[in-house]
């Protein structure tokens, strides 16, 4: 089974929350985490862990080619995110708007946008004694992506089959991104936090997984801060409440040092035991 872990604003534990679930997991079950959050994926900063494998990713981006260009425009008339204009005698190709749809390319009449590689970023697999991850890691200035996190994506399921748990760590917000992440799991576990600002993000959030139709219910993380409005919106509007992970300065404490916070605080392992719990009843471990 696929599980996305998912927030509509980042800071409110969502790595925390997929690393330690997944390692814990691994503990009686083979386990895979793939880090989406392909801008700045940090997951194997809490796991001790070894590269198997690194390799480069790319993205296709037309290049023009003058000598074979009639000037007609087509392609800049097709593309729906302004990655070509024209200029005088020119096409000019955008790549960080490109989109790699291939439209231009396919349509042209005189084959003058032939797509070619570019690299965007690089793909780790390592291995912990728990469990297996892969990471996808964007260039310093690429602004795509979805193409990188769908490589992720098809890397995991080249490499492990339906003997493993899949935790996918989603890029945090409401976007494209996220969208890419979330799209072809059996569930999605939104984590938030008891504060006007997690609340006004997990509607967001509520929102968009409901629009990509999928099932999904809630983590609390530092239950004890705040007030209980998050409580009382899920409870209108009819979302499961996972587990709730506890204020607890041991938790930031272990973060901070790099470690899995189970481990050493007791009440972050019971709330994985409920998200554990929640999950073999709903037929997703």
């Amino acid at each position: 089974m696929k599980i996305a872990i998912a927030s509509g604003k980042g800071g409110t534990g969502k790595t925390t929350l997929s690393t330690n679930l997944a390692t814990f997991l691994g503990e009686t079950k083979r386990v895979v985490l793939a880090d989406l959050d392909v801008e700045e994926p940090n997951s194997k900063l809490f796991i001790d862990a070894q590269i198997l494998k690194t390799h480069d990713t790319f993205k296709m981006i037309p290049r023009w080619v003058s000598q074979a260009c009639t000037q007609c425009a087509q392609c800049v008339e097709v593309c729906n995110y302004n990655a070509l204009i024209h200029i005088a005698n020119e096409i000019l190709v955008f790549p960080n708007l490109c989109h790699s749809c291939y439209a231009c390319s396919e349509l042209c009449p005189t084959q003058a946008l032939p797509m070619e590689p570019q690299k965007m970023g690089e793909l780790t697999h390592w291995r912990s004694d728990w469990i297996d991850g892969v990471e996808g890691r964007l260039n310093i200035g690429e602004e795509q992506a979805v193409s990188l996190i769908s490589q992720t994506k098809k890397y995991v399921e080249k490499y492990f089959g339906d003997d493993t748990v899949k935790i996918y760590d989603a890029p945090p917000g409401t976007s494209c991104p996220m969208v890419e992440a979330i799209k072809d799991v059996a569930f999605v576990i939104l984590i938030t936090e008891p504060t006007p600002f997690g609340l006004h993000d997990l509607k967001l959030a509520v929102e968009t997984v409901r629009a990509v139709g999928k099932a999904f219910g809630v983590v609390i993380n530092q239950h004890g801060i705040g007030n209980d409005a998050v409580l009382d919106y899920c409870r209108a509007e009819a979302i499961d409440i996972i587990a709730k992970i506890p204020h607890d300065r041991a938790v930031a404490m272990a973060y901070a040092r790099g470690e899995l916070a189970y481990r050493s605080v007791a009440g972050f392992k019971e709330a994985l035991r409920d998200v554990v719990a929640f999950c073999e009843a709903k037929g997703l471990l």
